[in-house]
């Protein structure tokens, strides 16, 4: 079995190597293309930017001649950067992702807008790549490109176009000449037949070795561009630690409001009906030995309260995560949701077989579809209710997430308001990380689209 195996293995290596080979060609004529561009526009780029920024230099003590000069030349570079990053993902190399141009100092006013270019080192960084790194950068990659594609087809076509170069009884050949020296006795043939042969070979060789050139100076022009033009680490690091806060105040914000709310759906339902209850108790045990059906009446009174504050209590308690969540996952929760509407209400699940969705995303999505489906029937008077399920995958960046549609054939008319409906969905939302979509015309229907990050595992 292992022989087999290894007979398969090594058969199938040589088998995809002409594929592999043969995708380095489709990228090719846009590599040679962006290596034969660079270097002309990098040659008027770096004139324009250093005639600037010397001329700036020189009158910056008239400052605002030298200013405006130095502000043109860093804004130049900004553009040359921004279009080279664009030429490299035209080309086929990864997006580089690019740098935050403006602080809050920008929105100050002029001197603050002044100090929020000339104290960012992107600026800097990018008058440096168009100023020098990529001018001689692509000086000397173009200069390789075009030999590399000279040599190619110069060599390939050579036994064409020789015989239209005039002769004069001509008695040197530079390849028979080398190939004699190196020992190769072909001194009697003819010289004109021996320099083609010779010159095929050797564009065969650069036309086979081209793809690999063409995409090595690429990548290298990426590496730099990668090194100079992309945002620092730090700038990301912000945007996260800016967007858990945020997370972070909308998840507490959203528990918030569900405590408030629960604190007083308590309050107003089953205290007022315990204490009520107290109350016809109390009265009860006075009126016992007087009026004995008085007491009953009392007694069956209270009764009816405490059925109705545990009817009550169960209603609240569908708040928190029913054992059926914890127990069969998150599209059974909504199937007994949906046979305990009030309305006709159908569950969609697109998700995989196999799907296992984080406790937590569950939880929250389970608590999102309840608040949706209770305003579609409390609000929007609708007849029917339809939730539907969906995992997107979006390849950059490579995440996964699951898409929650509540659908209504409602009224319509529903909008955003601070601390009810669809507020408290989007504060439960952002508390993930995710965002809600709203449309809502006059006469439905109405659409509640709930966007979740998720990392989820596949049984």
């Amino acid at each position: 079995m292992s022989t087999d195996v290894s007979t398969a293995t090594a058969t199938a290596v040589p088998a995809s190597l002409p594929a592999k080979y043969g995708r380095l060609w489709i990228r090719v004529p846009k590599e040679v293309a962006y290596l034969f561009i660079a270097f002309p526009i990098s040659v008027t780029v770096f004139a324009l930017v250093t005639s600037l920024f010397s001329a700036g230099a020189g009158t910056i003590v008239t400052f605002f001649i030298g200013v405006v000069l130095i502000i043109a030349t860093l804004y130049i570079a900004r553009g040359f950067g921004t279009l080279d990053l664009a030429l490299l993902r035209w080309t086929g190399q990864p997006a580089i992702v690019k740098p935050d141009w403006q602080d809050a100092r920008a929105r100050t006013g002029f001197f603050g807008w002044l100090r929020a270019v000339l104290g960012n080192g992107h600026y800097w960084l990018y008058l440096l790549y168009a100023g020098l790194v990529h001018f001689v950068l692509s000086t000397i990659s173009w200069s390789i490109m075009i030999t590399w594609v000279a040599t190619a087809l110069g060599g390939l076509s050579y036994w064409f176009w020789s015989i239209f170069l005039p002769n004069y009884d001509r008695n040197f050949y530079p390849a028979q000449w080398l190939l004699e020296q190196l020992g190769f006795p072909v001194g009697g043939a003819d010289g004109r037949t021996v320099d083609s042969i010779a010159y095929l070979v050797l564009g065969v060789i650069f036309a086979f070795t081209l793809p690999f050139v063409t995409r090595g100076l690429t990548s290298l022009h990426h590496l730099v561009a990668r090194g100079m033009l992309s945002a620092f680490r730090s700038e990301a690091l912000k945007r996260e630690v800016a967007t858990l806060s945020e997370s972070r105040s909308a998840a507490v914000n959203a528990e918030g409001t569900a405590l408030r709310r629960l604190e007083r759906d308590i309050h107003d339902g089953p205290q007022q009906r315990l204490v009520r209850m107290q109350m016809d108790l109390a009265a009860a045990d006075r009126q016992l030995a007087q009026d004995p059906d008085a007491a009953r009446t009392l007694i069956a009174e209270a009764l009816q309260q405490s059925k109705d504050a545990l009817d009550e209590l169960r209603a609240l308690s569908r708040g928190f995560a029913p054992p059926i969540l914890l127990d069969r996952g998150l599209v059974a929760a909504l199937e007994s949701l949906a046979v305990r509407s009030t309305v006709p209400t159908h569950v969609i699940s697109n998700l995989p077989e196999g799907t296992d969705l984080p406790a937590e995303l569950q939880r929250n999505a389970y608590f999102i579809s309840v608040e949706a489906v209770t305003n579609a029937i409390k609000h929007a008077e609708a007849s029917n209710v339809w939730v539907e399920l969906t995992l997107r995958q979006v390849q950059e960046p490579d995440e996964t997430w699951l898409d929650l549609v509540i659908t209504d054939d409602g009224r319509g008319g529903a909008a955003v308001v601070p601390g009810h409906g669809v507020a408290g969905l989007q504060e439960r939302a952002r508390g993930l990380g995710g965002i809600v979509d709203l449309t809502s015309p006059a006469g439905g229907p109405t659409h509640v689209s709930v966007h979740l990050p998720v990392t989820y595992s596949v049984s």
